[in-house]
């Protein structure tokens, strides 16, 4: 009995142990896999809130990119807009110096022609005169002729008559003298008078027309100290008036350094009167020509009507290229530039037919210097008063 039941103890006492072993294992492995869950679903909500936040920034990008894709668009609207109107200001702008063109081309046509008949008058003139001249030289030469042939018959008239004495002195004691050499001696004479007569008619038709050549030059002379006179006179008359006009020009813009007289040139600086690379005026500069045209209104209804006076407005630039769709070069720039003053001053109420636009570009320049001062010297708009 004791050692059976000491075997039963001995025998319980083994079993507990590991019993208790186990179930601390196990709870160590489940308390190992509680915080492995807890550590994940902590790790997992972090991820989970970083990828929601990266989610709504996104959003919020997503929704400025839409923003800024509408405003784009309508920018690019306006911008299509705008090309297009620039586009047809341009062809505006062709049309109108295609019509200037055709206008100088006539009237450069009429003066050409009136050139030429005064030059077509002139050449026959001196035509005329060398004509006339050859005539005389002919003459002149006939004349010579004649007084040789003269000279040589006087020659043997001497001769005969030195023969007809020697033979009177040798045969003196011979009463009856050849009648023959009588009649020889007699028609020698006539024919030395009647050669006289001739010289007496040559040299008379001689002088009338040396006359009637003198009084031809002297008309052309007279011709021509006329015509320039009368040139001289309009252009003293024009150059009064030019005078005049730059000097109430400069009473009424006043002492600026951007606005000078240079010769016979008033100068206008490009930036008074439009932007950079633009050929559209400013506020100020419609101001400025505002007060030209009124000035230049006023003057032109004092220059009398046998003046033929025009306008010239030239535009300038720097030797700096452009190249724009709408200008393409500077002469594009430059001639645009005067074709808009021009168009200005029409609106003005000074006539179409007494005014010119010029486009020179960067090829002719006042300031040769490479500076930003020497470029805005030569980046001008002139205006010159001249006859036409």
């Amino acid at each position: 009995m004791p050692g059976s039941s000491y075997r039963r103890h001995q025998s319980a006492v083994n079993y507990w142990p590991g019993f208790v072993d186990a179930l601390a294992a196990l709870l160590v492995v489940v308390v190992f896999l509680v915080m492995v869950f807890a550590l994940a679903q902590a790790f997992l909500s972090d991820a989970l809130s970083g990828r929601d936040d990266a989610l709504s920034q996104l959003n919020r990008q997503v929704s400025k990119l839409a923003r800024m894709l509408d405003i784009e668009r309508s920018t690019n609207d306006e911008l299509r807009l705008s090309v297009s109107q620039l586009s047809a200001q341009l062809q505006s702008s062709i049309s109108e110096r295609d019509t200037l063109v055709d206008r100088l081309s006539i009237v450069e046509a009429k003066l050409q022609a009136e050139r030429r008949a005064s030059t077509a008058e002139l050449d026959s003139l001196r035509a005329q005169i060398i004509s006339d001249r050859e005539t005389i030289d002919t003459q002149r030469r006939g004349l010579s002729r004649m007084e040789a042939e003269i000279a040589e018959r006087e020659s043997r008239l001497a001769e005969l008559t030195e023969r007809a004495e020697a033979a009177e002195a040798s045969f003196k004691e011979q009463r009856k003298i050849s009648q023959r050499a009588q009649d020889q001696v007699a028609l020698l004479n006539q024919q030395l008078a009647a050669l006289r007569q001739q010289l007496a008619a040559l040299n008379e038709a001689l002088e009338a027309s040396e006359a009637e050549n003198k009084a031809q030059e002297i008309q052309v002379i007279n011709l021509g100290k006329r015509l320039n006179e009368a040139l001289a006179t309009k252009v003293q008359k024009l150059a009064r008036y030019r005078s005049e006009f730059f000097g109430r020009l400069r009473e009424v813009l006043g002492d600026r350094t951007d606005i000078r007289i240079e010769g016979d040139r008033f100068v206008f600086q490009s930036e008074v009167l439009f932007g950079s690379g633009q050929a559209v005026l400013n506020p100020e500069g419609a101001a400025q020509l505002e007060q030209l045209a009124q000035t230049l209104a006023q003057i032109a209804a004092e220059i009398p009507d046998d003046i033929e006076w025009i306008m010239r407005v030239d535009g300038h630039t720097d030797e700096r290229p452009i190249s724009t769709a709408q200008f393409p070069s500077n002469w594009e720039l430059a001639a645009a530039r005067a074709i808009s003053v021009v168009k200005f001053l029409v609106r003005a109420g000074i006539p179409s037919e007494n005014l010119v636009a010029a486009g020179f570009g960067e090829f002719q320049p006042i300031d040769g210097g490479k500076d930003e001062i020497a470029y805005r010297r030569n980046r001008r708009i002139e205006f010159k008063l001249d006859q036409r």
